[in-house]
């Protein structure tokens, strides 16, 4: 979850209490979700579910109350938005996006983090760190298809090696989707 990271730096480095305490309530979330799937839910039980929503959107709150939003500018009249703290624009779109932030409660096949699509990235990222940059659009698509395949076969829990193999002898395996 890229909000995750940003509140850590909220807590350790601005000394935002409020992240902290956010922090845990995700990872509470994250647990109750986890015990649910083992239990063989489907859902979390609708009461479990208010109380953490609950305690999310006081969090929230306590965030906002430590984050007042900025003073009028005086009386020059300035266009556009006012600037604000970095803590206090993660709390509003930990707010207005509460829905997507906590998807993850309400359908267990949306995962917690995004870490699998980071990693995923990752290697393009290190490609370009490499080479500076792909040296021809071609080259990049092949990249691109390659990187995908071994990423669909590694999630769906198939031997990389094997599958890789047998696409070279022309006999490639095709994932589900």
């Amino acid at each position: 979850m890229h909000h995750l990271r940003e509140l850590k730096y909220q807590a350790e480095e601005k000394q935002q209490t409020w992240a902290l305490d956010l922090i845990g309530v995700l990872l509470e979330m994250k647990q109750a979700v986890q015990q649910a799937k083992e239990a063989g839910l489907t859902c979390l039980p609708p009461e479990h579910r208010c109380t953490l929503v609950a305690r999310y959107e006081a969090t929230i709150a306590a965030g906002y109350a430590a984050n007042p939003p900025p003073d009028p500018p005086p009386k020059v009249i300035k266009r556009g938005r006012r600037a604000q703290s970095k803590a206090r624009n993660l709390l509003e779109r930990l707010c207005k996006h509460q829905d997507a932030v906590l998807r993850f409660l309400d359908d267990f096949a949306v995962p917690f983090d995004n870490n699998l699509a980071e990693q995923d990235l990752r290697m393009v990222k290190v490609q370009q760190k490499v080479s500076g940059c792909f040296r021809s659009e071609q080259g990049a698509q092949a990249f691109a298809r390659i990187r995908g395949y071994i990423s669909t076969l590694r999630k769906q829990g198939m031997q990389v090696l094997s599958a890789l193999e047998m696409a070279l002898v022309g006999h490639p395996i095709s994932p589900a989707f």
